[in-house]
């Protein structure tokens, strides 16, 4: 009996660990030097998740949120198109919801010189 509960418990707790996505990588990625400003920016997660909100932060400008255009669904990859706010630190803050429904957050940095 305490063999079943603890094989139970175990399997709760690791379908939990794994319910939230995480970025797997972005483009640019986190801390990259850049001589242009890209065009756009991915994200690709591990598990699906559905954007919410995507917003860049740039010294020289006052935030502004991007287009997440008609992605209502959960995917794993997202490419959004970037505004040009010239040379300097690009901020990226998004938020979105797991396929569970949590909900989460993140951001990266790059520079464009």
């Amino acid at each position: 009996m305490k063999k079943t509960a603890l094989i139970v418990w175990l399997a709760c707790i690791s379908s939990g660990a794994f319910a939230h996505s995480r970025v797997d990588t972005t483009t640019p990625a986190d801390g990259d030097v850049m001589s242009e400003v890209p065009a756009q920016i991915s994200f690709d997660f591990a598990d699906d998740i559905r954007l919410t909100r995507v917003e860049m932060t740039h010294a020289e400008h006052p935030s502004v949120q991007l287009d997440l255009g008609d992605q209502k669904s959960f995917d794993r990859a997202f490419n959004l198109p970037l505004n040009d706010m010239g040379a300097g630190t690009y901020q990226i803050e998004w938020r979105g919801l797991s396929i569970d429904g949590h909900a989460m957050q993140g951001g990266f940095t790059f520079e464009v010189e």
